[in-house]
């Protein structure tokens, strides 16, 4: 869904710009001076930017970038860096019988995580461990100590439905009606191996919802071998996609660091926003470029345009 906030900000913007008028919005009979009010729908974008060395750039401006949907090149109406926006927080955590003994290390990296991101009164987040079948452990809150005993209270057992999982905190919990305002960062933290056995839904089924729900998936690998599994692929794709990123931590102190990472990455980003012209609920593909050399840009892939 788009964003409601936006449609009225840009509709303020677009209203005294003789420019932004179509046919369609020109009334015959308008007054000189007379004020138009237009409403557009926005799309809205974050995204990271990293140098070479994979550290985060934070300097940027609205002059660096370029956006484009299906090829073409968009009007960016909306550019900010992102550090304040509400946050919305699934913790996913995989409890199937193959992370048995690394399950107290997952847990404790992600309460740490949790106490050093979510702001009382202005984040919340929700705690689904997933054998299975994805189980709520502990619903929408910004109270740290609930959120914490809902992760200890995790046990090992069972099979792996980790598409279930995405799909049910995407559609559950992170599709919103009506659009929010302010805009929500509606982010997903995925702790597993990747190895689905169990699922009702296949992979494209959970990316489609995370796309739809315009969530980004962060995942932390429980594979700690260091050799590259089908698991490990299918966490980059989900990442990738949505506009996220994978870790692949190899021991148990690697965790926390990694958990870190992503509370960075929360603070660092960027936004932008853009007209929608097509109403016709096909998916559609976004790439931003920049000419500054060396830079990697993080963001999703894409989104589904709204229905008439």
């Amino acid at each position: 869904m788009k964003k409601f906030f936006g449609l009225l900000l840009i509709g303020c913007f677009l209203a005294g710009t003789s420019a932004a008028q179509t046919p369609q919005q020109t009334n015959s009979t308008q007054k000189p001076g007379q004020t138009i009010h237009v409403h557009v729908s926005l799309e809205n974008v974050l995204f990271t930017v990293v140098n070479k060395k994979k550290q985060l750039v934070t300097n940027l401006k609205k002059s660096d970038f370029r956006v484009y949907e299906d090829g073409k090149l968009q009007k960016i109406l909306f550019f900010n860096r992102e550090a304040n926006l509400p946050l919305r927080i699934g913790i996913l955590i995989d409890t199937s019988n193959s992370i048995r003994l690394r399950l107290p290390f997952e847990q404790q990296a992600a309460i740490d995580f949790l106490y050093d991101t979510v702001r009382p009164d202005k984040d919340k987040a929700f705690v689904v461990g997933f054998d299975t079948e994805p189980v709520m452990v502990q619903n929408y809150t910004d109270d740290l100590s609930k959120l914490a005993q809902g992760i200890r209270s995790l046990q090992a057992g069972g099979g792996t439905g980790l598409y279930d999982a995405i799909y049910y905190a995407c559609k559950e919990k992170m599709i919103y009606h009506p659009s929010p305002e302010p805009y929500l960062r509606r982010v997903l933290i995925v702790v597993s191996d990747g190895q689905d056995n169990f699922s009702q839904h296949s992979e494209e089924d959970a990316l489609s919802m995370a796309q739809k729900a315009e969530a980004i998936i962060y995942c932390i690998s429980t594979n700690w071998t260091g050799i590259q599994t089908r698991g490990g692929n299918v966490l980059k794709h989900l990442a990738k996609e949505t506009g996220g990123k994978a870790f692949f931590p190899i021991q148990a102190s690697d965790l926390s660091a990694e958990f870190k990472r992503i509370g960075n990455e929360l603070r660092s980003q960027y936004s932008l926003a853009y007209a929608i012209h097509a109403h016709d609920g096909s998916f559609r593909k976004i790439s931003i470029k920049t000419d500054k050399k060396g830079l990697h840009i993080q963001a999703k892939a894409g989104y589904f345009a709204p229905s008439q």
